[in-house]
């Protein structure tokens, strides 16, 4: 009898308590994950406000003012977004500023800037958050109007996959960091999901994508199916992560969030295949330490288009490769929580694009927080 017992009960033993081990595990962990710290989300956000307008604002109302009107679009909209008053003195004192750079053909840049889309786009963005009582509208309709102007609507010198996007005026070709903005900027300023001009950029942002599709017929859609965004497919085509030992380009976190995003806004349901696609490589490269594929560069960029992806995809809970379930809200908290510093900033190490300015990198981080209520 004993011997029976040994063979047989206690191995059937022995699984049943592995077992309710797992499941109690993996139980817990999704408790622990699924916890989202307001209180730590609500301190942070608390020291980015105060970091931004005790320490971050010039007298003439400007963020960085030497970068050109950009960061302070963006500072303002993350002090309006994360809940300061447009009327707040620092709102308006950074919208008087702004105002200074909207021009007669509708654009909101700096004089002879290179970076008249994504300028003009940042500011769309902002004089649409604080538009009470129609104040801007008449300043968002023009400007609207002029970045629809810079979008590449043919081939530009036999390039097949320029058309649809918007890109930088020191390179002559589309990217996909300015197209994302383009959308946005678009889509904010009243542009159905189904306008000519989002419609474009979307066949743009679907050839950015490393998918085999009807959607994307580029040479670089085989060498790396892996799902994910890369910079662009214009002019030869062109990743900040490099390139795969076949010549493929290779996907990177931000690139992909912002490819996710825009498809979202260009009415790409959950179902399609490449918001699936997009969504396979999210979950095989989940990971807040780093911006996957660039390691710390643009990493808060890739925190702020993290957030608002998700957030414009309305899922709470994202599971990895392995299995776990994570509150992105949670984790990008505790993230950023740890790397604030004293005085309530961010500031990137790798100070690549622009990342190693405060104002920069506060705004995208208060931004992020945003998303987290």
């Amino acid at each position: 009898m004993r011997r029976f017992f040994t063979r047989q009960i206690v191995p059937q033993l022995l699984i049943f308590t592995i077992s309710v081990g797992v499941l109690q595990a993996a139980e817990t962990a999704k408790l622990d994950t699924a916890k989202l710290d307001t209180d730590k989300r609500d301190a942070a956000i608390t020291k980015s406000i105060a970091y931004l307008q005790s320490k971050g604002q010039a007298e003439n109302g400007s963020f960085t003012a030497a970068a050109g009107p950009a960061i302070t679009g963006l500072c303002v909209t993350a002090l309006v977004q994360a809940g300061v008053p447009v009327e707040d003195p620092s709102v308006q004192k950074g919208l008087r500023y702004l105002e200074k750079f909207v021009r007669a053909d509708g654009g909101i840049h700096a004089e002879g800037t290179l970076y008249r889309n994504y300028e003009t786009c940042v500011a769309i963005l902002c004089f649409s958050a604080v538009n009470k009582n129609g104040k801007y509208d008449k300043v968002i309709k023009k400007a609207d109007g002029f970045v629809k102007g810079l979008q590449w609507v043919k081939d530009e010198d036999g390039d097949p996959f320029a058309p649809g996007g918007a890109g930088y005026g020191k390179h002559k070709r589309p990217d996909l960091s300015n197209t994302t903005f383009f959308v946005e900027a678009l889509r904010t300023s009243g542009n159905a999901a189904d306008s000519e001009a989002i419609q474009r950029a979307l066949v743009f942002i679907s050839q950015s994508q490393n998918l085999e599709s009807e959607h994307n017929k580029t040479p670089f859609s085989t060498k790396n199916p892996d799902g994910g965004f890369y910079y662009t497919p214009a002019a030869g085509g062109s990743s900040q992560a490099g390139l795969t030992e076949n010549g493929g380009l290779r996907s990177y976190a931000s690139m992909t969030y912002a490819g996710l995003k825009s498809m979202i806004f260009a009415g790409v349901g959950p179902d399609d295949k490449r918001v699936k696609a997009a969504m396979g490589w999210i979950s095989k490269n989940y990971d807040l330490t780093s911006n996957p594929g660039l390691g710390d560069a643009g990493q808060y960029y890739y925190y702020h288009t993290f957030a608002k992806a998700l957030a414009a995809m309305k899922v709470d809970e994202l599971t990895d490769e392995k299995g776990v379930v994570h509150n992105w809200r949670a984790d990008l908290v505790n993230e950023l929580a740890k790397r604030q510093r004293s005085d309530g900033s961010f500031v990137n190490k790798n100070a690549r694009w622009l990342e190693g300015d405060a104002n920069l990198v506060t705004a995208y981080s208060l931004l992020a927080l945003s998303y987290c209520k």
